[in-house]
């Protein structure tokens, strides 16, 4: 699918905790590093009374969305293979990404 920018936001298939099986969603481009390796943040549409957790909705995005308003969450992050990325989503504002950044910041300082 080629280079992902920081801020997109991207879908890709999600392994159910006892790995039957898979569903799409959404994440947020933190790094995309050299090699087939991209690192990303989980974005989830529940609710979680997660002190971490960012609301996102359609004011959040400069181009693209997620059909319903989401959390992005900066305490889970991982590693994905850039070649199960399914699509592109949208790109979040600069503003909504150094929050993000600020999270994962204290979360690791």
């Amino acid at each position: 699918m080629g280079k992902f920018i920081r801020g997109e936001v991207v879908v890709l298939p999600f392994p159910f905790s006892d790995l039957s099986n898979s569903k799409r969603c959404p994440a947020l481009v933190l790094a995309d590093l050299p090699g087939d390796d991209i690192i990303l943040c989980q974005i989830t549409s529940q609710h979680s009374d997660d002190s971490f957790s960012l609301t996102l909705t359609q004011t959040d995005f400069i181009s693209g969305s997620l059909p319903f308003d989401s959390y992005i969450r900066p305490n889970r992050i991982f590693t994905a293979d850039k070649n199960i990325i399914i699509r592109k989503a949208g790109m979040i504002s600069n503003v909504k990404m150094q929050n993000v950044i600020s999270i994962i910041h204290d979360i690791i300082k």
